[in-house]
């Protein structure tokens, strides 16, 4: 048997989270990086296969869970609304090895997300999935609480980004 040498492939993650105020302003503002979880690393294997069946990622979920991201991680805490994200590729190191999700959680957007969206509420997780409810989450992020006033016009922005690289 021949030896063959194999270049290791890895995905990274960051997400950054935006508080804008009603006039456009940033209020607050998280970056996180480095949690992939270990069924989305399954999953993402699974996306290569032809005889697998696999969701694409696309959504987006918040929530007000706090305990520490982990790899074992299967959901959010407490998640409290997921939304299908905007999905585009973007160069990091070559052109396309990056998968960039956006979505702009504001009042009543998406609906059901706080019932009736009023109030200041603290969000502190943030995870990406491969479908509107359950199957899988890729990646997770807990983060110090984003209070987002949802009845003055708060918005926030969460944009996931994963990139695909060799070392």
């Amino acid at each position: 048997m021949e030896k063959t040498n194999f270049v290791e492939v890895n995905l990274k993650d960051w997400m950054e989270a935006v508080v804008f105020d009603a006039d456009g302003r940033i209020k607050a503002l998280h970056y996180g990086e480095d949690l992939i979880t270990s069924d989305g690393k399954a999953s993402v294997a699974a996306l290569i296969l032809n005889d697998v069946s696999e969701d694409d990622y696309d959504w987006i979920a918040i929530g007000s869970g706090s305990t520490a991201a982990s790899t074992g991680d299967v959901g959010l805490d407490a998640e409290h609304v997921r939304a299908a994200a905007t999905g585009t590729q973007q160069q990091t190191v070559v052109p396309d090895d990056t998968a960039q999700f956006v979505y702009i959680f504001a009042s009543g957007k998406p609906s059901g997300l706080y019932g009736d969206s009023t109030g200041t509420k603290a969000i502190v997780e943030s995870g990406l999935f491969n479908a509107a409810a359950g199957p899988t989450m890729l990646c997770r992020q807990t983060f110090g609480a984003l209070n987002i006033d949802w009845n003055g016009g708060d918005s926030l922005q969460i944009t996931w980004k994963i990139q695909v690289g060799s070392t």
